[in-house]
């Protein structure tokens, strides 16, 4: 691992920048482009919920636990598998509900260069299966194996880094995003086809 101009160890705890921040500084190479979509880095600048509006008192609205216990409930009805992708393509709505990123998370963003931000995304997704993600599929998959809920997330993961790789922007766009993840399918034939519908609109989404 790197580490700080001030000569601390670079960790995830340390760091504390999310993948949205890094995939907003263009630092996951499919999203070099600058015309695909990217997320408001102003999110990763402000602690959680800084810039939330007050709903209206006609519309009320549901708490965090009842929120990450909807997306947990979704997650709980599909294979262990394809349980970890849900959850995993939540990630960064999870995030938001656990509160993250926290003050402290932000101030330690600011000061980050772009190859500390660099190593940061790169390992959270490589210890994506020891952080708190594992929390969520336990809970959506309770009976599961300790190691086989790591092997889905570890999976997950990678399936996404491989229809992200894929994607070659060389013909009718939607064409180009069936073709990806029907790529990434072949290394990873197991999930439900609701699964590879999820990943070609996702993919869609953040290549638009």
């Amino acid at each position: 691992m790197g580490r700080f101009a001030s000569g601390k160890k670079l960790t995830l705890g340390t760091l504390g920048a999310s993948s949205t921040w890094l995939l907003c500084m263009g630092l996951f190479s499919t999203f070099a482009s600058s015309s695909h979509k990217r997320r408001d880095p102003i999110r990763l600048l402000e602690p959680a919920g800084a810039g939330a509006r007050p709903s209206s008192m006609d519309e009320p609205q549901p708490s965090a636990e009842d929120e990450l216990s909807a997306i947990i409930a979704k997650a709980a009805k599909q294979p262990l598998l394809d349980a970890a992708y849900e959850l995993w393509r939540q990630r960064y709505r999870l995030e938001t509900i656990a509160g993250r990123p926290t003050a402290e998370e932000v101030r330690v963003n600011r000061s980050l260069t772009m190859e500390q931000f660099g190593v940061q995304y790169r390992y959270e997704r490589d210890h994506a299966h020891e952080g708190p993600m594992f929390g969520y599929v336990k809970r959506a998959h309770p009976r599961a194996d300790d190691q086989a809920i790591r092997q889905a997330i570890i999976t997950a993961v990678k399936f996404e880094d491989a229809y992200n790789k894929h994607f070659d922007l060389n013909a009718d766009f939607w064409d180009c995003v069936v073709r990806a993840v029907a790529q990434a399918a072949r290394k990873y034939p197991h999930y439900l086809e609701t699964t590879y519908r999820d990943a070609r609109s996702d993919l869609a989404y953040y290549m638009k």
